[in-house]
């Protein structure tokens, strides 16, 4: 693939860097790890442990921190920078717009839009969408091929839908804010009362809010509250494959990794970071700044600034003694074994 960036034009977007080394040419022709790169190819050190591997790599361009200390072969530069991760990302992210072209201020043929819905300028509706009711959307959003648009759906400025997202009735997105394919937004609330043996559905009669700023991971889903709101604070970030159950609140600035569970009614302060896999019990309070480690199970109250692994989830300095100790086990029990045996 050639980008057709000159080189002059690559050191514009990247941060400011010292140069050694030179090209006979050059042709941007991809991105690619060290061990993998070639002609053509740029890369990039962002783990000092994996250093040895730049004076083997044959990407023609290598971002490197200022501290490295090695030197370019032939026909092959290194650009020396506060950050390589940082900068292969502006790199990324001025070469999206070719890769990924953003679509066209239009609505397209096949696409239904209700009369009574309001689009505000610049707005893009991708093929065989629907748009029901009352629906707003602000400009400069884009609605993604085959997504689903609720009866009084209301969408900000900026807003990106990929495809075959669901955004149910009465359901808010705020302003720049990403959600990925394969989406639900507004899902009923899983919740049955149990009436004469039988489990009989209670009715979920709210919505999900989205603040400025989030996005949300492919496939993942989010339920309505069952009378008043679900809602993702300003900010957070939440992977693929996720569920959110009703009523949960997320406050601001939130990481939350796949797969990971939350019963209805739970409420996150802001700033909390979630490993994938972990999982929540209902009605909880999860305090601001607290770290939960991959496939930990929350069943209690989580105090602000708590690290905690495992499950039942304990501190994490703790948890990881236990773990260390528990692959000690088999040593310990020959050892008892040797000394019943001699008495």
């Amino acid at each position: 693939m050639d980008f057709n960036l000159t080189f002059d034009q690559l050191l514009a977007i990247l941060p400011p860097a010292e140069l050694e080394g030179e090209l006979k040419s050059f042709s941007l022709s991809g991105i690619a790890a060290l061990e993998r790169a070639n002609k053509g190819d740029i890369s990039f050190l962002g783990n000092l442990k994996y250093k040895s591997l730049v004076s083997k790599s044959f990407a023609s361009i290598i971002l490197l921190p200022k501290s490295y200390t090695g030197s370019p072969k032939a026909n092959q530069i290194f650009l020396r920078i506060d950050d390589p991760s940082r900068g292969l990302a502006a790199l990324c992210s001025y070469l999206e717009s070719s890769l990924y072209p953003p679509p066209k201020s239009e609505i397209h043929s096949t696409a239904w839009v209700d009369s009574t819905a309001k689009l505000g300028t610049g707005v893009a509706i991708g093929a065989f969408c629907f748009i029901g009711k009352e629906v707003s959307i602000a400009d400069n959003s884009v609605i993604g091929t085959h997504c689903h648009i609720g009866d009084h759906a209301k969408i900000g400025r900026n807003s990106n839908l990929h495809p075959g997202v669901k955004l149910l009735s009465r359901c808010e997105i705020g302003n720049d804010v990403v959600v990925n394919a394969g989406v639900v937004i507004g899902s009923e609330g899983y919740g049955f009362d149990q009436v004469e043996g039988s489990h009989k559905k209670v009715t979920h009669l709210g919505k999900v809010v989205l603040e400025d700023d989030v996005e949300i991971g492919a496939n993942t889903c989010i339920d309505r509250a069952r009378f008043e709101e679900t809602r993702i604070g300003a900010g957070s970030k939440i992977d693929n494959l996720v569920q959110i159950g009703h009523n949960v609140r997320i406050g601001k600035s939130c990481l939350i990794v796949a797969q990971v569970g939350i019963a209805g009614s739970v409420e996150f302060d802001d700033n909390v970071v979630v490993g994938g896999q972990a999982g929540f019990a209902g009605h909880l309070k999860i305090g601001k700044g607290s770290k939960i480690a991959g496939q930990t199970g929350i069943t209690k109250n989580v105090e602000p600034g708590a690290f905690l692994k495992g499950n039942p989830a304990l501190p994490f300095q703790l948890a990881q003694r236990i773990s260390i100790l528990q692959k000690r086990l088999p040593e310990l029990f020959n050892r008892f074994d040797d000394f019943a045996n001699k008495e």
